[in-house]
């Protein structure tokens, strides 16, 4: 057995490798500092093994798939011989061949890993004869494009919306040379239990699945003289955006997304962590109120929208359970919105009677689909008007010829132009648990506040669990405690309130978030899955650190939306902050 320092090794390209665990050759081979090509390989997914890209050559000149054969000592392995070469080029031009070869216009064209393998390979010309394509669009959908046409058959969609979201929305359909995937019977995607969380446009490696864009809109909007165009920006939009211009990942660059957007054109410019604030205040409230009160519990948070909607499919006996505040982008939409009519009622401002329009930039598909529910509707109208995602926004930054990496940052506007840094750990997963524990807490006691980040709140776990106590002490001397759940992904959420309904765990309130990590990796994102989010969650605590104001209720603004004849006060909080 071969060994280096008593550790099993194997030879790659005339290299000892040390054998650590990994998995598969693939993991092991890029260790070494080899890149394989694949196209339906994710380490977070279960192995298909369906495009042959990462095929390695043997000692005994066998052809094997890196990505579903296990590394054992004394295996010599070669990566780039010429037969490899050739079949990965012949494997290319097959896939080519059934595929739709637009790619001047192809909506992935600068990102696109199939064209960047054809391009790495020399795939220049393609030998096959070109079978015929569907190329019939599904546009149903409020969030995502399906473009058969484009398709690969990687699996990787279904997967990751049966594995990682229990969804299960799409599968391969048909036989043969008509195989693809899509929804069963060839029905629209909007009349599935597609959640819209967009994960599957983040995985495939091509078009086939894409992102409704809404960038031609942003552009009518601006260039209307009679518009007043808001923006609002998610918290977790400024550590990713950065991701587009190469700047490092989790870099935070708010600033300098204030600055474009203003050069954009657009007329005023919002940090949704204001609004994240009022959503700390009504959902501890609420908490609170169901506690004393006998209400349902456990409480789920109701931010994420793809999380919403999978209930109503999958758990409609669960929706009282289900907080009534409104998604922080939705309570900012609506205060806006009702600022917007208070000023032309009396007529303070005239600019303020031309057509005020709000579009939100997130992280998140599945807000394109929450603007237009019928329970969020503000007397009859959407609070936000649109919702572009962080690529779109660098869509418009780059078609606009702005030199992103040169702007000087600015400030968001006021009113409402403080957001604590409570607000801002809204953006990853665990951040609207320590938000709203941090409600409770002395906003002057800067040690207790950093203290809270050590009670299991913070990580990328698929699942946390935290006990904190609450209330007084009884006269036994137990200290009463909450038990709270943080999950992220779908399928890590069906399998916790299968426990809960089992009753074989028991929580007071439950954070969900449908993306893994949160909205750091919301499809909407630069996007490469298992990439990026610890460096985007590190960007989000630096970014809450570096605050002033760290606590919702220690937030100026906050409090003077709630004084007595202020915008939030009375019977209007509710109105604009909530949905039922």
């Amino acid at each position: 057995m071969s060994t280096i320092n008593n550790k099993k090794t194997m030879t790659v390209n005339g290299r000892p490798v040390p054998i650590e665990g990994e998995k598969n050759l693939l993991d092991l081979i890029r260790k070494a500092g080899f890149e394989v090509p694949t196209l339906c390989y994710h380490s977070q997914l279960s192995t298909f093994g369906a495009c042959r890209m990462c095929i390695v050559e043997d000692k005994r000149g066998s052809i094997i798939a890196s990505c579903s054969t296990p590394p054992k000592a004394g295996m010599e392995i070669k990566t780039n011989t010429p037969r490899i070469r050739e079949y990965r080029k012949m494997i290319l031009e097959l896939m080519l061949a059934d595929h739709n070869r637009d790619c001047v216009t192809c909506e992935k064209r600068r990102d696109c890993e199939l064209l960047n393998l054809a391009k790495r390979f020399g795939v220049d010309t393609v030998r096959f004869e070109t079978y015929s394509m569907d190329g019939t669009k599904d546009m149903s959908s409020p969030a995502i494009i399906r473009h058969p046409d484009k398709c690969i058959l990687c699996g990787d969609c279904i997967r990751i919306c049966d594995e990682i979201q229990n969804v299960g929305a799409i599968d391969f359909t048909d036989r043969g040379s008509r195989m693809g995937v899509g929804p069963a019977f060839d029905m629209p995607l909007a009349e599935t239990d597609c959640v819209n969380c967009g994960q599957c446009a983040a995985v495939c490696p091509t078009a086939a699945i894409t992102i409704k864009s809404n960038v031609q809109e942003v552009w009518e909007m601006l260039n209307d003289e009679n518009t007043i165009v808001q923006a609002q920006v998610a918290p977790a939009v400024r550590v990713a955006l950065g991701d587009e211009f190469n700047f490092p990942h989790g870099t935070n660059v708010m600033g300098k997304i204030v600055a474009a957007l203003r050069k954009l054109g657009f007329d005023e410019v919002y940090d949704t962590t204001t609004s994240a604030d009022l959503t700390v205040i009504e959902e501890a409230k609420e908490f609170v109120e169901r506690l004393q009160k006998g209400g349902k519990l456990p409480l789920f948070t109701s931010c994420c929208p793809a999380w919403v909607k999978y209930a109503e499919n999958k758990h409609p006996e669960l929706l009282d359970n289900i907080s009534s505040c409104k998604s922080p982008m939705e309570m900012f939409g609506s205060l806006l919105k009702e600022r917007a009519k208070l000023d032309a009622a009396n007529n303070t401002d005239k600019k303020k009677a031309k057509v005020v329009k709000n579009i939100a930039i997130m992280p998140c598909t599945a807000k394109k689909y929450e603007v237009g529910r019928e329970n969020l509707l503000l007397d009859g109208e959407r609070a936000v008007d649109l919702t572009i995602t962080t690529q779109e926004l660098a869509s418009l930054i780059i078609e606009a010829g702005l030199n992103f990496e040169d702007i000087e940052p600015e400030a968001v506007d006021m009113p409402f132009g403080i957001g604590s840094g409570a607000g801002v750990i809204f953006g990853v997963t665990g951040g609207v648990t320590e938000a709203v524990i941090r409600n409770v807490v002395d906003p002057q006691n800067r040690t207790e506040l950093d203290e809270i980040a050590f009670t299991g709140v913070r990580g990328l776990e698929g699942v946390k669990e935290v006990k904190l106590p609450f209330g007084e002490p009884a006269e036994d001397g137990d200290q009463p405690t909450l038990s709270i759940a943080i999950v992220n992904g779908l399928k890590n959420t069906e399998n916790l309130i299968q426990s809960i309904q089992s009753g074989e765990a028991y929580y007071d309130f439950v954070e969900v978030m449908a993306c893994q990590g949160g909205c750091i990796a919301g499809a909407g994102q630069p996007f490469v899955i298992g990439r990026a989010r610890p460096e985007r969650s590190e960007g989000i605590y630096n970014a809450d650190k570096m605050s002033n104001v760290r606590t919702s209720q220690a937030n100026p603004v906050v409090e003077a939306l709630y004084k007595d004849g202020a915008i939030l006060s009375g019977h209007n909080a509710h109105r604009l902050l909530h949905y039922k």
